[in-house]
């Protein structure tokens, strides 16, 4: 053991612990009521010292976890190293290669689960695909994630998916405080910490206008940015021109932009062909969970050279007619690899959500069927009026005259 290491991972964990009352409150009801005795808990997350906030509110409500992580550069090494304190077994280590990262949660599900938590689905995946002999004994699990939401939905769609996930990522404090207000904040200093640019007067590309897009979207024109919005959906395309931003398809808007952010969930958003009409010094940074979204191969083929670690995590491409592109964080995740992601603040909300939603399945009899199903709307109103009492905030009450209203079809004007 490293004890230095542990010992900044400590002080890392107790920052993070003062911006987390609504979990710090889960886990001392969890302390008291132990409802997660016995409970074999196998998790796939970014290991980080919110994480660990997580994993000593489910450890003090009686589980056993076995943690790994959820994107190899995410992993901060002295939360990893202090963990073991918690009493968990982490499997983690930053910077890993793919194999290593894959080995990492195999190990975890050396725990023989009985609930899984996800950030991302590969867990999941693996359970289906690698690790089947341990599917019957798990009771569900929960995914963080819209990435790992539109895996499992497809899972759920070809009846492949062998017991209920929680979508945690689709509750309505989650895509408030975590996905808009979390990923707009969190992404935009990643991309600031790798290139120190300045934001104000460039033309910023957000591809993507759901949560997460919406939130680096007001955030980059907070910034005095001018902010470009593609996208393949006509309602949020509609919804991002009335708030005034300027709309068009990645082909239009590959020339116009200083800074280029995926947060879509999906693959190949940005090309080869938009890559060759990019300008020179043009940053590209991803927002979404998986590598994907950015062509890191047809950047690969487009570039003469490529000078690595030009800035700590940034990497410059060299066109063959000398234009220069930089990609941030690899292609991965740049506001957990080149910043510290979400605010503490933020994963408070998300976790607590999380937290409530273990225990509501580890309570839950008979089972629910395989699929994927919504956080139950008490955990969601509990997790916001716990945030509320922790903030000091008090909202209004109905009357009973209001509630008796709002359930009688009989009043009229």
């Amino acid at each position: 053991m490293d004890d230095a290491l542990r010992e900044a991972g400590e002080r890392r964990i107790d920052w993070a612990t003062r911006a987390m009352p609504v979990l710090t409150a889960i886990g001392a009801r969890f302390a008291a009521d132990r409802p997660l005795e016995g409970l074999r808990i196998a998790a796939c997350l970014h290991v980080t010292a919110e994480t660990a906030v997580l994993m000593g509110a489910l450890r003090a409500g009686g589980a056993q976890i076995a943690l790994a992580a959820s994107n190899p550069l995410s992993t901060q090494d002295d939360v990893a190293e202090a963990l073991g304190d918690y009493g968990i077994a982490v499997h983690a280590r930053a910077g890993v290669d793919r194999e290593t990262y894959y080995r990492h949660i195999h190990r975890a599900l050396d725990i023989a689960p009985q609930i899984v938590l996800d950030d991302g689905c590969d867990l999941v995946n693996i359970l289906h695909t690698e690790r089947t002999e341990l599917l019957d004994g798990v009771a569900g699990g929960c995914e963080e994630t819209t990435t790992g939401i539109i895996r499992l939905r497809q899972m759920a769609a070809e009846k492949a998916l062998r017991f209920p996930m929680v979508a945690v990522n689709d509750t309505r404090t989650k895509r408030m405080f975590d996905n808009r207000y979390g990923t707009g904040q969190s992404t935009l200093d990643g991309i600031m910490r790798a290139t120190n640019t300045l934001l104000a007067g460039k033309t910023v590309v957000v591809a993507g206008f759901g949560y997460c897009g919406r939130g680096v979207a007001e955030r980059a024109r907070g910034l005095g940015a001018r902010v470009v919005i593609t996208e393949i959906d006509p309602v949020k395309a509609l919804d991002a021109s009335l708030q005034g931003y300027e709309v068009r398809p990645m082909a239009g808007a590959a020339s116009l932009g200083d800074v280029f952010v995926t947060v879509t969930g999906n693959r190949d958003v940005i090309r080869g062909e938009h890559l060759a009409a990019m300008k020179d010094g043009a940053i590209l940074a991803n927002a979404g969970h998986f590598d994907v979204e950015i062509d890191v191969r047809a950047l690969d083929e487009l570039a003469q050279a490529v000078h690595r670690g030009v800035r700590p995590n940034t990497d410059e491409y060299v066109l063959a007619d000398g234009r220069r592109l930089l990609l941030l964080a690899e292609g991965r995740l740049v506001n957990l690899t080149a910043a510290e992601g979400h605010p503490a603040a933020v994963m408070d909300m998300s976790f607590s959500a999380q937290a409530l939603a273990v225990a509501w399945l580890a309570r839950e009899h008979p089972r629910p069927e395989p699929g994927v199903y919504d956080v139950p709307e008490e955990v969601d109103v509990e997790v916001a009026r716990l945030k509320l009492a922790a903030t000091g905030i008090e909202v209004d009450e109905l009357t009973g005259e209001q509630e008796r209203y709002l359930h009688s079809w009989r009043a009229g004007s």
